[in-house]
């Protein structure tokens, strides 16, 4: 174990003269211990001492180790306490796990089980980091072998799980290898860019593509549908692959995951197109032709996802089925309450669709709100406070109840998100749409061989709404800027996370089909 001389450790035991023997032996091991004889001393040096950890006797005299304990961790609950005791009593141990203790030992202990606790308490971090490290480098090398290769969508697939596990292994670790994977992910999203503009137009044309937005509800919903038993489908607008991986792991105690697959969103990964294309069934070329009172052009007033209900419900009637639907989008804590109140509804209804709203929210309030762009630095703190979100919703909450029922549930999303770094110079005229990873519009100028220009829109199943429109896609971490106060600009939008383009991070998305376990 790295660095051990900073450890200082504090033993706290009525008959501390009978551990001489493991005191020398953790001194020649390079810590520094400190020892009392009661509960009482033991926290007045604590109050005036830095320790790292703490080796607490259960029965003592006067104050007694379970006593300690609880003095303890409301003076300093981030203090590790290892409880050490002649008593296998199942009632004592359950107290002092409840009382969250880092470890439990029964005397007579020996030297290395006090050494392996230490390791496993105070080394964890250290070598978990260096497992993460030893083990990314090892695969590094195949991983950049593979980026050589033509791979299909389902390889991309499994290359993209890749990156975000090491991405997850690494993130908490001092590992330079951090630097490496980022350069290997950004290298990942250039080869998957050529990937996409090589491919996308095809897939629009075959049976032979993967799942994307506008197949969702023919590919999955339909056919769970007509399986019988309630359908609940819940879209977290914004969702990435890695924040599925950071929740996922709190939603396991109560379901297994029947499907968890990735899809790819439409271009543009944008909610207007995405999450239309999901509820209609249809690419956002035929929407406007088929049902153009249900599009929403872009230099239109007015939501661009106001009719959602009415496109899922026009998707129904096309496939002649007589499923009842129910539609509720949730976009702050009320309308998060509401959607529990009504919870029968869900047991009422074959298919219910519900729209989540807060991470898109939270992207964007990073992007406008100087006190959020500093708690969000980066894809970790995004991560986390994802999670965080999630413990406390009306989400997860639903989901606890859901899993009571018997019910099958959709959790998906329109399309991810990444973060902006280089940006790229785009001239054009004042009707050009102000997102940051695609554009459409006339007479566009620009000097980048990576974006992914589109003159004719109709061949990817996109609107024009002017003869001359062109769509164009940024790849990668690239975003598009105006020349006219370029630096403010650059400045201000440089790290937020955007989504319209073409990545990894935006376009291979999850969906999940959850089984509740009881």
């Amino acid at each position: 174990m790295e660095n051990i001389q900073k450890y200082r450790l504090l033993w706290v035991d009525d008959e501390i003269d009978h551990l001489r023997a493991h005191l020398l032996f953790l001194e020649e091991k390079g810590f520094t211990v400190d020892t009392a004889t009661n509960g009482r001393d033991a926290i007045d040096m604590l109050s005036g001492g830095a320790y790292s950890l703490v080796f607490l006797d259960e029965n003592m005299p006067g104050l007694s180790g379970l006593g300690t304990l609880m003095r303890i961790k409301e003076q300093n609950p981030a203090l590790p306490v290892v409880m050490v005791t002649k008593s296998e009593e199942e009632e004592i141990m359950d107290q002092a796990i409840g009382s969250k203790i880092a470890d439990y030992l029964i005397k007579p202990v020996n030297p290395n089980q006090i050494l392996s606790s230490i390791k496993k308490i105070l080394g964890r971090h250290s070598l978990v980091s260096k497992k993460a490290t030893t083990d990314y480098q090892s695969v590094f090398s195949r991983i950049g072998m593979r980026l050589n290769e033509r791979l299909n969508y389902n390889e991309w697939y499994e290359l993209y799980r890749q990156l975000v596990f090491w991405e997850l292994e690494l993130q908490f670790t001092d590992s330079s290898m951090n630097e490496v994977l980022l350069m290997q992910k950004n290298e990942a999203n250039k080869r998957f860019a050529v990937f996409v503009k090589e491919n996308y137009s095809d897939w629009l044309n075959s049976d032979d593509a993967p799942m994307m937005s506008h197949t969702m509800m023919k590919r999955k919903v339909l056919p769970m549908l007509k399986k019988g038993g309630p359908v609940v489908m819940i879209v977290i607008d914004n969702f990435r692959f890695d924040q599925w991986e950071v929740i996922k792991r709190e939603i396991a105690p109560f379901f297994s995951f029947a499907e968890d697959e990735l899809y790819f969103s439409i271009l543009p990964t944008a909610t207007q197109f995405a999450r239309n294309a999901i509820f209609s069934g249809l690419l956002p070329l035929n929407i406007a032709r088929i049902r153009p009172d249900l599009w929403v052009e872009d230099d239109e007033e007015g939501s661009k996802n106001q009719h959602e209900e009415e496109l899922i419900k026009d998707y129904i009637a096309r496939v002649r089925e007589p499923f009842k639907v129910w539609y509720e989008k949730i976009n702050d804590s009320d309308s998060g309450k509401k959607l529990l109140d009504n919870y029968k509804r869900f047991r009422e209804n074959d298919l219910s669709v519900v729209v989540i709203n807060f991470i898109d929210m939270l992207s964007h309030a990073r992007t406008e709100l100087k006190m959020i762009k500093e708690l969000i630095t980066d894809e970790s703190s995004f991560r986390s406070h994802t999670r965080s979100w999630f413990l406390h919703s009306p989400l997860f909450e639903l989901l606890k109840r859901l899993s009571q029922e018997k019910v099958k549930i959709i959790l998906t999303t329109d399309h991810g998100t990444i973060r902006v770094q280089d940006p790229v110079k785009v001239v054009g005229d004042r009707a050009v749409n102000t997102n940051l990873r695609f554009k459409q519009g006339k007479n566009l100028a620009y000097d980048d061989k990576s974006i992914y220009e589109v003159k004719k829109p109709e061949q990817i199943f996109l609107p024009r709404p002017n003869v001359s429109t062109t769509y164009i896609f940024a790849t990668g971490n690239t975003f598009f800027a105006y020349p006219n106060n370029y630096n403010y600009y650059v400045n201000y939008y440089k790290d937020t996370f955007q989504h319209g383009g073409i990545s990894m991070e935006e376009m291979m998305v999850p969906f999940v089909v959850l089984e509740p376990k009881s």
